[in-house]
């Protein structure tokens, strides 16, 4: 019976957490995925690229909500048990408060693997593959670079204005600049509209004139009608690995090889940027730990009776202390130091909050109980 009553209060935790987290997690991808759009529209990638890119930023979203949906999720239903009389099930069938709280106890730290996982193997590597599909793409959806009344520079080495587009689709008086280190290219045409040849659509102009720079070399002809050409064409967007998009085992490398003056071929590693790279490895490795701390806080509500005076008033400051402990978890990132001595303080203070917190329950309980 014992066993069916943990499994209940468990499944209802999980069942709502989930549902919390996946709730919240989408409605934050919806909004990331409209500002997504410039990646399809201004930076000119197909819908294959958009799509892509937008769900592999799916399990990033998930990890950064992770923590609060824990707390919230596992408040609601405890105060709801509370509030619905369901506690007197666990009690009368002779089940210990501190037993209950061991059991979630051990949770948030599966809890705590998962997110781990996540932050150290899964996330780097779906942000790395979504750069590499913006690295690896091609920029091949020029018809939405150039825009009326619009210098379009989002393609490196190339500048597109057209003064207006008419009912029939076509651009009226279109100015393109090609350039590269020691020579430009410069096309006006009065008219130019993008027709379909083979499997792709190309810019053909009519009725313009290109102007060659070459080495300080001059030449200009007139053309009745040109394709021009936009293969090979790279965009501004920064496509580079980021900090965040690299492994954890290689982020430790680096850390090493500053230390051990080794040259390491991985990001900016060295001293200077070391604070950033400690900051990444804290934001994997040791903010998980909170979450053991949050779920400890939320399992306060388990042991606060309804009928005690000022119930409102407790279930209020266990609120509050838990998104105290959130807020500590986002903001202690920024008082990483590129000194690892210095952080240590840092790393230990999720371990010392769970220790305490876990301390106070018991002498709590045990005072209570011997109160009885």
């Amino acid at each position: 019976m014992k066993k069916i009553i943990f499994q209940k209060i468990l499944l209802d935790c999980l069942i709502f957490f989930l549902i919390a987290i996946f709730g919240i997690s989408s409605i934050i991808w919806v909004f990331q995925a409209v500002n997504f759009l410039d990646i399809m529209i201004e930076d000119g990638r197909n819908y294959n690229v958009y799509i892509l890119y937008t769900l592999l930023n799916f399990p990033k979203i998930i990890t950064k909500v992770l923590p609060f949906c824990i707390f919230f999720s596992f408040s609601y239903v405890f105060i709801k048990y509370e509030m619905n009389n369901e506690l007197i099930i666990f009690w009368n069938h002779g089940i210990e408060k501190i037993r209950v709280v061991n059991f979630f106890l051990i949770l948030s730290f599966l809890i705590l693997l998962f997110q781990i996982i996540m932050l150290t193997v899964i996330v780097p590597k779906s942000q790395e593959i979504a750069r590499s599909q913006i690295r690896t793409s091609s920029v091949d959806y020029f018809e939405g670079l150039i825009k009326p009344q619009k210098f379009n520079d989002t393609v490196k080495g190339l500048t597109v204005y057209a003064e207006e587009k008419n009912s029939s689709d076509e651009f009226i008086n279109i100015y393109i600049k090609k350039s590269s280190s020691n020579t430009f290219q410069i096309t006006f045409a009065k008219k130019g509209v993008f027709e379909l040849k083979g499997d792709r659509k190309i810019l053909v102009l009519y009725d313009g004139q290109t102007l060659n720079n070459n080495g300080g070399k001059v030449t200009n002809f007139k053309f009745s009608k040109s394709d021009f050409g936009l293969d090979n064409m790279v965009s501004h967007m920064v496509v580079h690995r980021k900090l965040q998009e690299q492994s954890t085992s290689g982020l430790i490398e680096c850390v090493k090889s500053v230390y051990e003056k080794k040259q390491k071929r991985i990001l900016n590693c060295d001293h200077s940027n070391l604070r950033n790279v400690y900051q990444e490895l804290f934001k994997r490795l040791i903010s998980p730990f909170y979450l053991p701390l949050l779920i400890l806080i939320s399992s306060i509500n388990l042991l606060i009776p309804k009928e005690k005076v000022g119930y409102l008033r407790y279930r209020l400051l266990v609120f509050l202390f838990g998104l105290l402990v959130l807020i500590v978890s986002e903001s202690s990132l920024g008082l990483i130091d590129k000194e690892f001595i210095k952080n240590i303080f840092l790393i230990l203070v999720p371990l010392f909050l769970i220790s305490i917190t876990y301390l106070i329950l018991i002498f709590k309980l045990k005072f209570n109980l011997a109160k009885t």
